[in-house]
């Protein structure tokens, strides 16, 4: 069962879980079919990534996707859902020129998609922008750690907060709290580090390659239900293989069609 018990979750709500103890969920979505599902399943948030990039539109980095491609989705999933929060990512390039910028790009996500709230990478850097985004009255959800839109800054796939940088985990954390955001994503850091930063914080921290120590997890739909037939992240657990069944059906399909079975009676008029 899920850890929010309300028919329509708030941001409140993420705060109320937290000081209860109870652990939350989050999966991305990015289509009306499959968020109709997550939230009929009981996910407490989903999170229209900028990850669509990579298991949507086929490419091999997140830095690509617009702010129109991710507004279109958005829609898609904010149409089909009930009762999850909806986030959605600020892509790159959205917001890194100025806090200004960030505001007019997180409005039109507002606006447009009938979204809770955004998502904005960074730490200390980025305080500034999300104290100015929430001032406008826009809910935010930080990420900090291993922060996919600076992969060629950090060198590749790389894990945080490790050894010296773990004082800039705890800074960046701290900052993203101070500037309002209700929730934070730890993405790719050593279990106990993101331990000790969800102990730290008031605010809601949703782990992905994080270990368990945080107050929720996340994962991308397509990774965690075996959509993705490629190579896997080490953090993701699997829970279905979707991309099999997908493939055999396809197979069944076409030996019906040289079979000469399909259409039969009951699918004719």
């Amino acid at each position: 069962m899920s850890g929010i018990d309300a028919k329509k979750i708030r941001t409140r709500h993420f705060r109320e879980a937290k000081v209860n103890g109870q652990k939350v969920s989050v999966l991305t979505s990015y289509d009306a079919l499959s968020a109709r599902i997550f939230d009929e399943a009981g996910v407490d948030m989903l999170l229209v990534g900028d990850s669509a990039a990579n298991v949507v539109l086929g490419r091999d980095t997140t830095l690509s996707i617009t702010l129109d491609e991710m507004i279109v989705l958005a829609k898609a999933v904010t149409i089909a859902t009930k009762r999850a929060l909806v986030v959605v990512d600020l892509p790159f390039g959205t917001y890194e020129v100025s806090p200004n910028q960030a505001v007019e790009s997180a409005i039109r996500i507002m606006r447009e998609t009938g979204a809770a709230a955004v998502k904005i990478e960074g730490g200390v850097e980025i305080a500034q922008t999300i104290r100015r985004i929430v001032d406008a009255g826009i809910p935010v959800v930080g990420h900090i750690g291993y922060t996919p839109q600076s992969e060629h800054s950090l060198g590749g796939h790389v894990v945080q907060g490790r050894d010296a940088s773990s004082g800039k985990l705890i800074a960046d954390a701290r900052a993203v709290e101070q500037a309002g955001a209700f929730a934070v994503v730890l993405e790719m850091v050593p279990a106990e580090a993101a331990r000790e930063v969800t102990e730290d914080l008031s605010i809601t921290t949703i782990g992905i390659g994080a270990g368990n120590g945080t107050d929720g997890q996340v994962l991308v739909w397509q990774d965690a239900f075996g959509l993705n037939r490629g190579k896997k992240p080490r953090f993701v657990r699997e829970y279905a293989t979707l991309g099999d069944s997908l493939h055999d059906a396809a197979q069944a399909y076409i030996a019906d069609i040289h079979a000469g079975t399909f259409p039969g009676e009951a699918e004719s008029f």
